[in-house]
């Protein structure tokens, strides 16, 4: 996939690496109540890695993927994606960048209560520019992957809690994105489905090249990823 040029005054990684955190801290809170969410991560995660990513609750999980997908700004430390550091771009730019690079699979779905499961895909293809037989042909077969055909006409009100993880799985596969965010993906599936997804996150880590974090409670599923990172009071190892 052909990158577009770095917007002006942003730095550049090697063409290898898709996701890098450079000593990224994120505190929250003033400054009597300051909680150091990241405290000086790096990661980096090449094009085909799957990275999961397991610690207790509060230990800044999903504030590392909100800050490694520009959805949060972190207090100091860089962070590239597709060769562009985030932090150097303004907020409608980073938004811009986020959509043509990173899918973001939410802890909660965030699906829209007007649109069909079908229609959450084809919304995102449609905003991206992407909206062709191809890819609602791509559309159709990962709902089948996760299991959502016979519910693809269904509003989120009709759907379980599991069943809207999936599809919200399957919109952020769509476009298969260079840097994949996954949040907990598991938490309202089955053992058999739970294991079902996640695999399919690993085939489609490998087929597109995606550079694909994981934050996971689930041990089981851990066997998935190539890495296994444990964050801990803000600290990942």
């Amino acid at each position: 996939m052909n990158h577009p040029a770095p917007t002006p005054g942003t730095s550049t990684v090697s063409a290898t690496t898709v996701l890098r955190l450079t000593g990224v801290s994120l505190h929250l809170g003033s400054d009597q109540q300051q909680v150091t969410a990241l405290d000086h991560v790096d990661l980096a995660v090449e094009p085909g890695e799957f990275v999961a990513v397991t610690g207790p609750s509060g230990s800044g999980k999903s504030s590392l993927l909100a800050v490694a997908g520009g959805l949060q700004s972190a207090t100091q430390g860089t962070i590239h994606v597709a060769g562009v550091d985030l932090t150097t771009l303004k907020e409608h730019q980073r938004t811009a960048h986020r959509r043509r690079h990173i899918g973001y699979v939410f802890q909660h779905a965030n699906l829209f209560a007007a649109l069909t499961a079908r229609e959450q895909l084809l919304l995102t293809a449609h905003i991206a520019g992407r909206l062709d037989h191809e890819t609602r042909r791509r559309a159709n077969d990962l709902l089948d992957a996760v299991g959502m055909t016979a519910r693809a006409d269904h509003r989120p009100d009709r759907l379980s809690g599991g069943e809207r993880q999936r599809v919200g799985i399957a919109r952020a596969l769509l476009l298969a994105p260079e840097v994949l965010l996954v949040d907990e993906p598991t938490s309202a599936l089955d053992r058999t489905r739970a294991r079902d997804i996640v695999d399919l996150l690993a085939e489609q880590t490998r087929v597109h090249r995606t550079a694909t974090v994981m934050v996971t409670h689930d041990h089981e599923i851990l066997d998935a990823a190539d890495r296994v990172l444990t964050l801990r009071d803000g600290r990942l190892n």
